[in-house]
């Protein structure tokens, strides 16, 4: 589980082939401080530390994640968002992410408001039913508000940090982001689509533990 709040910009130093999936190898200040198996988000994709030293880490992509996330488009020297799993007990700044992409998404435009930006991105129809005005999405990792919603559209204000130190500070229209809608839009969407909650369902998860929970009478 991860936070949406950037940890550091990675570069990628080399990528590659392992077997039907990709090794990437990353560049990233905190690369000596992980342990291998570790969970870190990737464009918020969450990935396995295979190997790490003082400086660079090792993660194993697969032909899924390639497929389905901005991960499969990287060369060599591209900037990357990074992000540790969130720890108990840690102050949650942004919201919560899973670190399982949705969908892939563009920017479609960029406007400048003094120091702030207002970009645009394009979303697959079936996200866009999942957002919100004033929710929160993640792009690329990056834990957002968002402003305004249409059906295959989003916009979201960018602060001065958030431009300074993600890659949402310089990709430009037509560029790949990653999309992970809020989990809890996820469950709403799909009662209001006719898929339902049932007590099993809760029960699996762990909400309630016997019927008596239901609070029938």
């Amino acid at each position: 589980m991860f936070t949406g709040l950037v940890e550091a910009l990675g570069t990628v130093r080399r990528i590659d082939t392992d077997g039907p999936g990709k090794r990437l190898t990353i560049d990233v200040p905190f690369a000596g401080e992980l342990t291998a198996g570790e969970s870190v988000a990737l464009n918020g994709a969450c990935l396995t530390v295979t190997e790490y030293d003082e400086r660079e880490c090792c993660f194993q992509a697969g032909p899924e994640t390639l497929a389905r996330t901005n991960l499969g488009r990287l060369h060599a020297q591209d900037r990357i968002n990074m992000e540790r799993a969130v720890r108990v007990g840690d102050r949650l700044g942004g919201h919560l992410v899973q670190g399982h992409i949705d969908g892939v998404g563009q920017v479609a435009g960029r406007k400048k408001e003094g120091e702030w930006e207002l970009v645009w991105f394009t979303c697959p129809p079936e996200l866009g039913a999942q957002m919100v005005p004033k929710g929160s999405v993640a792009v690329d990792g990056v834990s957002l508000t968002l402003v305004d919603v249409t059906a295959d559209r989003f916009s979201v204000a960018l602060i001065p940090h958030t431009l300074a130190n993600t890659t949402l500070g310089f990709k430009q229209p037509g560029a790949e982001v990653n999309l992970e809608t809020d989990l809890l839009a996820k469950y709403v969407w799909k009662c209001l689509r006719g898929g339902g909650v049932t007590s099993e369902t809760l029960r699996q998860a762990g909400f309630i533990q016997g019927a008596d929970d239901l609070g029938r009478p």
